[in-house]
């Protein structure tokens, strides 16, 4: 059994001019899902990229899927360079013929498909009185239907005969969502549909759970007006770790809970949040500090905004 060695983030002088590592430094062993087929909604950026490449570097077969054929087929070309194996779909998850159509063809050409991480999603800013119909469709035709609609094919097309382990990745909505409405209810129902298929599906011997990230860089933050990522810049630190989380140890989390390792853990969430979501601001103010250790395996820099950057502690 072999094992990735950490990364060490205060190196000596004499390593720190050493070239950044060529493929994703995982906390796992290289094989853990050697054999197995991975398919990843909305791998072609952000968080679901990240998951992308340490399943690939963790041996599995991993089929990204999204709408954008050349961010996904930038991200099959980088995971090839470190010495994975990916493939790229056209997928909108919100087209429940095309998702059905989509997953029944890539288990017919993989010839199944073990792990699925359902991270496709998205958002935006905005009061909730000021959420139009349309805005607030869209977000919960995506966050809630899309999750439900590849989920449901998933296994439809193959779990159901020979299992498979499911994660969702949602959001720290338990507190509510003020100024994401739409897609604080879409995250929450998306945690209650999984402790029921936890239930339903489990004499399938299908495992589904949720990772809750906190803030996070990444590169969904690009998607946010100027005033909201002057908020945010400040928000992000405002926790019991001091700092904002990185991709890594969201896709840490979501590795461990498709591993063996959590074969024992189903219906659960895993909160990746620093601890944000037990904060109570008003009656214990956080307080700023560098203490918090960062995991951050990833080999390619998170594509973040400019004003996120120096969050983390050196």
């Amino acid at each position: 059994m072999t094992t990735a060695n950490p990364i060490d983030h205060a190196p000596p002088a004499a390593e720190a001019s050493r070239p950044a590592p060529r493929r994703f430094q995982s906390a796992f062993r290289d094989d853990l899902f050697a054999g197995q087929v991975a398919l990843v909604t909305g791998g072609g950026t952000g968080i679901g990229r990240c998951i992308a490449h340490e399943l690939a570097r963790l041996g599995a077969t991993v089929v990204i899927a999204g709408r954008r054929k050349d961010v996904l087929a930038g991200v099959v070309a980088e995971i090839a360079a470190a010495g994975g194996v990916a493939h790229a779909r056209e997928l909108n998850i919100r087209d429940e013929v095309s998702v059905d159509t989509t997953i029944a063809a890539i288990a017919a050409e993989f010839g199944r498909i073990d792990l699925l991480v359902n991270n496709a999603g998205g958002q935006f800013a905005a009061p909730a009185a000021l959420i139009k119909p349309k805005g607030w469709k869209a977000v919960i035709e995506t966050n809630l239907n899309g999750t439900w609609f590849v989920t449901q094919a998933v296994f439809q097309h193959g779990m159901r005969k020979h299992g498979g382990s499911i994660v969702s990745i949602v959001a720290d909505m338990w507190n509510g969502f003020p100024g994401m409405a739409h897609t604080g209810a879409a995250r929450a129902a998306v945690v209650n549909l999984t402790q029921t298929l936890a239930i339903e599906w489990a004499a399938a011997g299908v495992r589904l759970n949720c990772v809750a990230p906190g803030f996070i860089l990444s590169s969904g933050l690009h998607n946010y007006p100027p005033e909201v990522v002057k908020v945010a810049r400040v928000v992000f630190a405002q926790n019991p770790a001091s700092r904002p989380g990185t991709e890594s140890e969201v896709s840490a989390a979501t590795c461990f809970l498709l591993s063996p390792a959590a074969s024992y853990i189903t219906g659960t969430t895993i909160r990746v949040d620093g601890g944000g979501s037990l904060q109570k601001e008003a009656l214990l103010p956080m307080v700023s500090h560098k203490k918090s250790k960062v995991f951050d395996a990833f080999h390619l820099p998170a594509e973040i905004p400019d004003a996120f950057k120096g969050l983390l502690p050196e």
